[in-house]
């Protein structure tokens, strides 16, 4: 999208928001001055018409500065993820190298496994690469909400790779175990596993440190599977050792236990990726701090329905109902619901898309019933919510209409907890008709 006095994209979000106060601007302008016109298209005159093109023009500065820095903090973050990629895929080809060619020339079979072990995590360096690339393409038609789930997909084709490795690890080993063939290391490979496992520990805390600080899920990942690498290279060295002195296939023994390592390993990946692919529930605390926000909102009653999207690393939408007084007007509320939708993208950086519930507040038979209501279905279960309450009189039996959330914990069944309901609201002498959801 293109701003007209900019002629550069601007992010959906911040023209959202400067729509919106262009919008509240000018409305204040006309009530101030009863004049009718649209963006200041036409010649303005009064001093408190020239103040508000100014500021205007300030938020239209700040939307395009915002707009730069969200792009530039987007080009260091994909900028980072491939460098670490790069840092990977070098390292660990040459650790493959050494390992590979050492374990040949004295035929230890866990080095050499150890070896392709690491051979198989440049694959996985190389595959963060591609995603991280992937990831910071822009939304388009086919992809409103952009790409940044490709990182979910990289993991999983990471861990795929780690079990791969891991079944053919486990099959060496034991082959060497059956055989009893012993094999004897020398300075050589005790000097490449150490360097090995230094070198390892370092990438760990490299790729930790990297996947906290961009929020990547990819490079955690590889972080786990680097601290792996140093623990499976250990057994490696301790076997090579028993092998040498006590006379004990070790070697075999300890590529069995690097394998059964590594599959705990992929499995713990994949089901991580896997669980965020699907749409794993985010952080409590972000829930809770758009909860509050919008809680805070002027004019606020109540709300219900939050739920949070994640579409990627650091990239969420948001939708909640907002409960406001019936009696105030219409354009009122929708301004301060908006206030709402832009603090919450300023202070979290959600997309939040908020829907107005009007609330009758002067009704005293609706809210001594609404209140009648919720103790008695709290009196089913106290984790149970009401809203969206109305009352519908009739000639002969008043209907109550409202909505119940239940957790997602709860052991009863929608139609179940629905049927526990309508039996005890209708002993207040009213026909409920009721929606159950989980929330």
């Amino acid at each position: 999208m293109y701003y007209k006095n900019f002629k550069v994209p601007i992010h959906r979000a911040n023209y959202i928001q400067l729509r919106n106060v262009y919008g509240g601007i000018r409305r204040e302008l006309q009530c101030k001055s009863g004049k009718r016109y649209k963006y200041f298209r036409k010649p303005i005159r009064s001093a408190n018409e020239i103040q508000s093109r100014k500021a205007c023009d300030k938020v239209t500065r700040k939307v395009y500065n915002n707009s730069m820095e969200n792009k530039t903090c987007a080009a260091a973050r994909t900028k980072a993820g491939s460098l670490a990629g790069i840092v990977g895929i070098v390292l660990n080809f040459c650790l493959a190298c050494a390992k590979i060619t050492i374990g040949a020339l004295f035929g230890l079979i866990s080095v050499i496994a150890d070896g392709f072990n690491n051979l198989s995590d440049c694959g996985s360096g190389a595959v963060t690469l591609v995603s991280f690339r992937i990831a910071a393409k822009p939304a388009d038609k086919e992809h409103p909400y952009g790409h940044r789930r490709a990182e979910y997909v990289a993991s999983m084709a990471i861990a795929f790779l780690v079990l791969v490795l891991a079944v053919e690890l486990f099959r060496e080993s034991i082959e060497k175990v059956v055989s009893g063939e012993l094999s004897a290391g020398g300075f050589a490979v005790y000097t490449v596993l150490g360097i090995s496992i230094a070198v390892k520990g370092g990438m760990f805390v490299y790729f930790r440190r990297q996947g906290k600080k961009l929020q990547s899920d990819a490079l955690r990942a590889i972080a786990a599977d680097s601290v792996c690498d140093c623990i499976a290279t250990s057994a490696v060295l301790i076997g090579t050792v028993v092998s040498r002195y006590a006379d004990l296939p070790a070697d075999g023994w300890a590529g069995i236990f690097v394998a059964l390592f590594i599959v705990w390993e992929g499995i713990a990946i994949f089901r991580e990726a896997g669980s965020k692919l699907l749409g794993q529930a985010p952080d409590e605390k972000l829930i809770e701090r758009i909860r509050e926000l919008a809680l805070s909102g002027e004019g606020v009653l109540g709300l219900h329905d939050l739920q949070v999207f994640a579409f990627g690393p650091e990239t969420y939408y948001a939708s909640v109902h907002i409960e406001m007084d019936a009696a105030v007007s219409v354009l009122l509320s929708h301004e301060r619901i908006d206030a709402i939708e832009r603090a919450v993208e300023e202070e979290t950086g959600v997309l939040l898309t908020a829907h107005l519930d009007p609330v009758v507040t002067d009704d005293r038979e609706a809210v001594s019933l609404k209140a009648r209501v919720i103790e008695a279905v709290c009196a089913v279960d106290a984790s149970f919510g009401v809203h969206d309450f109305r009352l519908v009189r009739g000639e002969r039996v008043s209907k109550a209409i409202f909505e119940v959330t239940i957790p997602y914990s709860c052991p009863k069944s929608e139609r179940e907890a629905e049927r526990e309901i309508v039996r005890v609201v209708r002993l207040l002498g009213v026909d409920p008709v009721v929606r159950v959801e989980r929330a």
